[in-house]
């Protein structure tokens, strides 16, 4: 969790700077300042400096369930629970007494490819935030009472997810999408492994994984690069220079199915999708148009019968579904491109052939009128979504575990401007169009077309 622009990358003034054996980059651009540091043992610190009076400092790690195997799965989430449960330094209490006489508000969370320990705060406490995270992740106390503790919190946390809909159907549709690779694993892990993770696991999957080539430290706001340098190499300068990761292999898309009836719930949800292209392809932003042109709705919104989206409107006017959303889930070196929809017992097939023919005729068919209102939809969503340091923070990290460099937002916009109707067509044919769909349907879908129905759709268009 990447990008290849399609238009040269905005100018940027290069210094090389000795801080041990480190080197430091530095841009500004209408965004803010941009300093980037290298560590003498490869930890990368990155900062995005703005007018603001606080400050989002987070630690990226590349380390989450993709880079686990069945028997360890769930491990780089337990971990996650395990990050503000005392350190060799501070218990517990001490470490929550001084997160609150400062006003910090710390939080950590995990996806297939990375796990994020993350803390907001005042801008002149950017150094104490930057020594707590430092603290929690390289002197983690693991302790066999905490450990219990959060098995319970995490076994709740599974039957949670696992009651919503829309989840179990995300899960699935990895499982089906990505069966024989890690990245069909889902982030909690099963039920018997959370419940026999050990301190051991815990500790061997930090020596593993927790190194500093592994990790980059991303703070936005009103920050000091020199002094977040200066923090960083006291907090993280003694991690090992090592990168002790086992290889990732290679993913391999299958177009399955993945079902679990069950007619006493309210609605189906079901998602289906194709394999697309990642963060570092020159075809990602064309997809993400065509994405953009399929759209979103959901019963009880206005406008749905003079939306711009052909999709929308017959759903709408038809009463297709309850809802749906079109999406783009992105690796390093793949992607999800779908759409999700709920939808009552007897929607179900009308459902699936109305979003089928749509991508159908997206590929063939799509004007280049709403290829454009796509690209400002698309543009908009994207700086909507950057409005605060924290989102900012989240960015600049997906940014660097994909390009390995700071994609302003600027360059993304001037990227989806860059974007023509023709590559888009192109794109879908090429990606979409008359290829085999992963799919995966919990709830009432006696009704849900069978496989081979839905792969005769997708190559198959009523104009």
């Amino acid at each position: 969790m990447a990008l290849r622009s399609m238009v040269r990358p905005a100018s940027r003034l290069l210094t090389t700077a000795r801080l041990g054996a480190s080197v430091r980059l530095a841009s500004s651009s209408s965004q803010g300042e941009f300093n980037e540091t290298a560590l003498s043992n490869g930890f990368r610190v990155v900062s995005l400096k703005t007018h603001h009076q606080t400050a989002s400092v987070a630690v990226h790690v590349d380390a989450g369930s993709r880079f686990e195997t069945p028997e360890i799965n769930g491990t780089a989430h337990f971990l996650e629970h395990m990050a503000f449960k005392g350190t060799a330094n501070r218990s517990q209490q001490q470490l929550e007494n001084e997160v609150e006489q400062k006003g910090i508000r710390l939080d950590a969370y995990t996806s297939r490819e990375s796990t994020v320990f993350a803390g907001r705060c005042f801008a002149k406490d950017t150094g104490a935030t930057v020594d707590i995270l430092g603290d929690i992740l390289t002197n983690p106390l693991l302790s066999e009472d905490a450990i219990e503790v959060e098995r319970r919190v995490i076994q709740r946390e599974y039957k949670e997810v696992n009651a919503i809909p829309y989840e179990v159907a995300m899960d699935y549709l990895h499982t089906a999408a990505y069966q024989n690779s890690p990245l069909g694993l889902t982030i909690l892990g099963s039920p018997d492994n959370i419940q026999s993770i050990t301190r051991n696991d815990l500790s061997n999957y930090i020596n593993t994984f927790y190194t500093a080539p592994r990790m980059t430290l991303v703070a936005t706001g009103g920050v000091d690069h020199e002094q977040l340098v200066a923090a960083a190499e006291k907090a993280f300068g003694g991690l090992s220079a090592e990168d002790k990761a086992p290889a990732v292999p290679a993913c391999e898309f299958y177009g399955f199915q993945v079902t679990e009836r069950d007619d006493f719930a309210p609605v189906a949800t079901i998602a289906m999708a194709f394999e697309g292209a990642p963060l570092s392809s020159e075809d990602y932003y064309p997809l993400a148009v065509a994405s953009a042109a399929v759209g979103s709705w959901q019963r009880g919104a206005g406008g749905a019968h003079t939306s711009a989206s052909p999709l929308a409107r017959a759903v709408a006017d038809e009463s297709l579904a309850q809802s749906y959303q079109s999406f783009v889930t992105p690796y390093s070196d793949t992607a999800l491109w779908g759409v999700v929809f709920e939808a009552a017992y007897d929607q179900v097939d009308d459902a699936s052939y109305a979003i089928t023919n749509e991508w159908g005729r997206l590929a063939l068919y799509s004007t280049d009128n709403e290829i454009q209102r796509a690209k400002a939809q698309l543009k908009a969503a994207t700086l909507f979504a950057l409005d605060s340091n924290f989102a900012l923070n989240d960015h600049v990290g997906r940014q660097y575990a994909a390009f390995g460099r700071y994609v302003s937002p600027a360059e993304i916009v001037a990227s989806i401007d860059a974007v023509s109707p023709s590559q888009v067509r192109k794109a879908m044919q090429e990606y979409i169009y008359d290829k085999d769909p992963a799919v995966a349907a919990v709830g009432p879908i006696e009704q849900l077309p069978d496989y081979a129905r839905m792969r005769y759709d997708m190559s198959w268009v009523r104009s």
